[in-house]
């Protein structure tokens, strides 16, 4: 990351930096009118590094000549959330500027993050719907035609947690979008300019938007078909995204279709993706996933990030099972202790390196589908089902890959410890405004009253199993063998166990080999069960006569 500078610059520093952004936007204007090769400027288009030398990208002189059309116009900025030193920075710029303060009513001091990313809420609306708390947002009727939003972010004791922060950030991105819901002018460039050490919210303004930085400066040009799914969504996962947001139905969206930047949902690449790596205990579970998602007519690509740990053998099971298989190397979590389970889990963030897809849908090896959730691909960055507290679970997952994002979370893992040491304590430190889907799109195998009649039930109507504790593929298909193993009882579900094993009835014979029991899979199973005999546990699942034919083809 660029060097930090100090939180306040001065006066002519401030005014020399808004003077160039000014003189850039000026020479762009001239240069749309000249027929002739674009001339060398400070300034990156979107996707490249900071301060190219030469723009290669036409559409920026298309859009900025459109922006201006009368020649001379003053450059209309609108301030958010700055003091009186920079307006006074500001008043020198007169001749060349236009500024209009946004005024907002800020938010409660006594709202907390917790107030908007509750740990339940009524999804199924038995008590009625869920509403989050108000975030106020001006009116933008009064807002029109503006160029530049500078705004300052508030960098307070709260850190990243912050709501006044969230509101800033939404204000902002609010006044790009604009007043027309239904008809938004998705060809109109604006440009953002924050200032603040700590820098916008990366959930809402994308590092593939950022034209350039300096210190605490970060100049944007949003897209703003993008943008506009965000101001969408709830201020929170006090609500449920909504189905809404991109779903091709809407008036506004046919505006959309003709923004260059602007790919329509019916065009986008979209994939499914797992990740197995450090051994090959999942390759069975990663197998029957496929088959799932495939059993629910779903033609979407299925890809599969694997490390050297996966054999050749099961490589080739997994492409059968319709896995497009991408070799990677894994990646360690710095605060994980060595030989813990989640050791390497920061290799899932090689996910954002599948930049080939708009948008892809991660998911553990251990769920299975139930019916098709190609639907939920039209959900943001990042969108997740509850998990504890105001956190989200990252076993199922809404991403849209980024390199420049990959890039800016390597830097991170270094600075951020999570509290759980893996993935999901890490991404919950970075997305932590995020979008909540239904519970049902990743039901957890977990009951927190287990039955003492051994007949736990999961509710009906689910998209997607988690399956927690000891897995399907490594019990007897006879039960769930979570019955027997000690203190696992609050995962066990022979419902669900037979559920999963529905799965692997339909598939083809060649890819149950992968599911098969060791030998010390097998002996494992039968000390368990001869310890529940000896204890005379209340389930009475020791008592059932084992007929799985694995039981007599053990592999070594």
């Amino acid at each position: 990351m660029a060097s930090k500078f100090s939180s306040s610059f001065s006066s002519k520093h401030f005014i020399l930096y808004l003077f160039i952004l000014y003189l850039c936007l000026f020479i762009l204007i001239l240069s749309s009118f000249i027929p002739t090769k674009p001339s060398n400027l400070v300034i990156t288009s979107r996707h490249q590094q900071v301060f190219k030398n030469e723009i290669k990208n036409v559409d920026w002189f298309v859009a900025i000549s459109k922006l201006f059309k009368i020649k001379g116009r003053k450059i209309k900025v609108g301030l958010v959330n700055v003091d009186d030193h920079i307006h006074s920075q500001l008043h020198g710029l007169e001749d060349h500027v236009e500024t209009v303060s946004v005024g907002f009513e800020r938010v409660s001091k006594d709202r907390k993050w917790e107030d908007y990313f509750p740990e339940w809420i009524d999804e199924d609306k038995k008590w009625g719907s869920p509403k989050c708390p108000e975030i106020p947002i001006p009116k933008l009727e009064g807002y029109k035609d503006i160029d530049v939003v500078l705004a300052k972010v508030p960098c307070d004791k709260e850190g990243i947690r912050d709501v006044f922060r969230l509101q800033v950030n939404l204000v902002v991105a609010n006044l790009v979008v604009g007043e027309g819901w239904m008809k938004p002018d998705a060809h109109r460039k604006v440009y953002v300019v924050f200032i603040g050490s700590c820098g916008p919210m990366v959930e809402i303004f994308k590092c593939d938007d950022l034209l350039m930085h300096r210190g605490d400066y970060w100049v944007y040009m949003p897209d703003i078909g993008r943008l506009k799914q965000k101001v969408l969504m709830p201020v929170g996962s006090c609500q449920l995204a909504p189905g809404y947001a991109e779903t091709g139905r809407e008036i506004w969206k046919k505006f959309m279709y003709n923004s260059s930047s602007w790919t329509p949902y019916i065009k986008r690449r979209l994939a499914y993706v797992t990740i197995l790596h450090s051994s090959e205990a999942y390759v069975c579970g990663a197998i029957a996933l496929a088959q799932s998602i495939r059993q629910t007519n779903s033609t979407k690509d299925l890809v599969l990030l694997a490390d050297h740990s996966i054999t050749p053998s099961s490589i080739q099971g997994l492409t059968a099972a319709g896995w497009k298989i991408k070799q990677i190397e894994r990646i360690r979590s710095a605060f994980a202790r060595k030989g813990s389970y989640n050791e390497w889990n920061y290799s899932k963030l090689r996910l954002w390196q599948l930049t080939e897809y708009d948008k892809v849908i991660f998911i553990d090896a251990d769920l299975l589908v139930l019916k098709n959730i190609d639907r939920f691909f039209i959900h943001p960055q990042l969108s997740a089902v509850s998990n504890n507290k105001m956190l989200f679970n990252s076993g199922l997952m809404v991403v849209e890959p980024s390199n420049c994002m990959f890039e800016y979370l390597m830097r991170k893992t270094f600075k951020i410890k999570p509290y759980n040491g893996g993935d999901q304590g890490f991404l919950n430190e970075i997305f932590t405004w995020w979008h909540r889907l239904p519970w049902r799109l990743n039901a957890l195998k977990m009951f927190n009253m287990p039955s003492k009649e051994g007949n736990n039930e999961m509710a009906k109507d689910l998209y997607a199993i988690h399956y927690l504790g000891k897995k399907p593929w490594t019990c007897y298909r006879d039960y769930d063998c979570n019955w027997e193993a000690n203190g696992r009882s609050v995962f066990a579900s022979d419902s669900t166990h037979r559920r999963w094993w529905k799965v692997y009835d339909k598939m083809p014979e060649e890819l149950k080999s992968y599911c098969g029991l060791t030998k010390k899979m097998d002996a494992e199973l039968k000390e368990r069960r001869d310890r529940a005999s000896k204890t005379n546990l209340s389930d009475g699942h020791w008592k059932i006569e084992v007929k799985d034919p694995r039981q007599h083809h053990l592999n070594i």
